[in-house]
This record gives C-alpha cells, structure tokens and sequence, in this order.
C-alpha cells in the first residue's frame, strides 16, 4: 500500500481513538545519535555487559562498569531530541496521548516537552545514580564530574553509607521495576491504540506491552526499520525511521483535530 495512504490511515485511527499509548525502544534514541546497545558495532561489542549480580560481587565487575559509564554517559547527555520526540510532545499537546512507555534511559522525551508524569521508564533512567545499600540518590552529572577527575578507574561509593553506586538503569540480571511495569502493563491493557515506534519487539519482559494492548482489544501501529514479530498482526506497520514517519502522521492528525 501506497505509503501516503498509510499514515492517512494511521492518522484516522489515531484521531479516533480515545486513548493513545506509545512505546518506544532503542530506534527512536540512535535517530538521536545515541548508539544501540545490541546491535553489530553497539557498546556490548566494546564493553562486555555487566551483570546485575557480578557488580554485586566484585569491586572489579563494578570498575568494569564505570569505566563503560564514564565514557558512554556524555553521549547521552549531550543527545538532542529528534523528529520523534517531539512528534510525541506534540502529539501529547493536541491531547492524543495518554503516555509514552519508553525502554530508553536518556530522558529525550523530556527534553522534548513531554510531561515527566507522562513518561514510564521501565528501563530506568541514566540521569540519576543510587545507592543499592540505603537507596540514597545522586545526579548522574555529579558522579562524571567525580570519576572525570580521577585518573584511576573508580567505583563509587555513597557518601552517606559507603554502599555501591549505580545509574538507575535495569542491568542484565536484575529484576525490572515493580511500580513501572505495573503502571506501564496497566496503561498497554488500558489504551485503544498503541504505537510501537523503533523497538524490535524481541526484548522481554518489555516486548510484552504491545501484546497487553492486542490482548485487551486495542489497535496496533508499528514504525520501526527492520520487520517485527508482531507486524503480521498489526492494523498498519512501517518499515522507516520514527523519525521520518511519526511526524507526518501527527501533522495529519492535527489537521484532523482543528479542521
């Protein structure tokens, strides 16, 4: 089908839905620049994963992790938000969106103007480090300015306990955040529409969200480069970048809207 046809089609079923639920994944932040993790030339190709309970264990395993934070975090700093981000701003401003359920950990929906208590992070986020000891936070700018200023590789510590810092990201191994996948499976089985825009659908439990949207009766748009599993059972999928698509999807939902 013609590709102008198709996000007509999308933008109809986005206008009339009553309730619209993005999903994001690691597609929408290397349209920022920001690298993906898992794919051929990603950061686990130069830096070995750290699991969750390794860092735990071993002081090693835990200078092995900073040393990979140190040099990927300014990435995600200075990353800018894309075309799609602030698609979902806006799609959010015309009163289309009920919330963003994001894997992503660089905070560009927020930079972008989504609002903060519209954006579920079941990834964690890089912008705060904690203690796993007394659960103490910290700005993930202040522990780079620290490890910065060492020459050695460091492994920080809090300074209130002396228990072991870490981003407040999901690493391989540990259990996922209760209160977000809470809010975020109950927003998937909530909503009449979902939009899973540059995620893969192959990592669980997070790939689960647009099969909670299908399961409840909800339609499903998918925007991401390479096919997904679930793009036989989609109402509409695109193979393209969010970034290129998305845009001219609520540009015509808008129009829409006011007209």
């Amino acid at each position: 089908m013609d590709e102008t046809i198709n996000i007509a089609a999308a933008a109809e079923l986005i206008s009339k839905a009553k309730k619209v639920v993005a999903f994001t994944g690691a597609g929408v932040s290397t349209e920022s620049g920001i690298p993906d993790f898992r794919s051929p030339g990603g950061i686990w190709e130069k830096y070995q994963p750290v699991y969750f309970q390794d860092f735990l264990a071993s002081e090693e395993a835990r200078k092995r992790y900073w040393l990979r934070s140190r040099v990927t975090y300014p990435v995600i700093r200075d990353a800018m938000p894309n075309l799609t981000h602030l698609a979902l701003a806006e799609l959010e401003k015309i009163g289309k969106l009920d919330c963003i359920i994001t894997q992503n950990i660089d905070r560009l929906h927020h930079k972008a103007g989504s609002s903060a208590e519209k954006v579920i992070e079941i990834h964690g986020t890089s912008a705060i480090v904690s203690c796993l000891k007394c659960r103490e936070s910290y700005s993930r700018d202040d522990i780079q300015a620290l490890l910065e200023e060492k020459e050695e590789i460091i492994a920080p510590v809090c300074k209130s306990c002396g228990g072991p810092l870490k981003e407040a990201t999901i690493s391989f191994g540990q259990v996922m955040p209760a209160k977000e996948m809470a809010e975020a499976e109950y927003r998937a089985q909530s909503c009449d529409l979902m939009l899973s825009l540059g995620s893969s659908l192959v990592v669980y439990p997070a790939a689960y969200m647009p099969q909670y949207a299908q399961g409840a009766g909800a339609r499903l748009i998918i925007i991401n480069m390479a096919p997904t599993p679930l793009d036989h059972s989609a109402d509409l999928f695109f193979h393209s970048k969010t970034g290129e698509i998305l845009p001219k999807i609520v540009e015509e939902v808008a129009k829409r809207i006011s007209g």
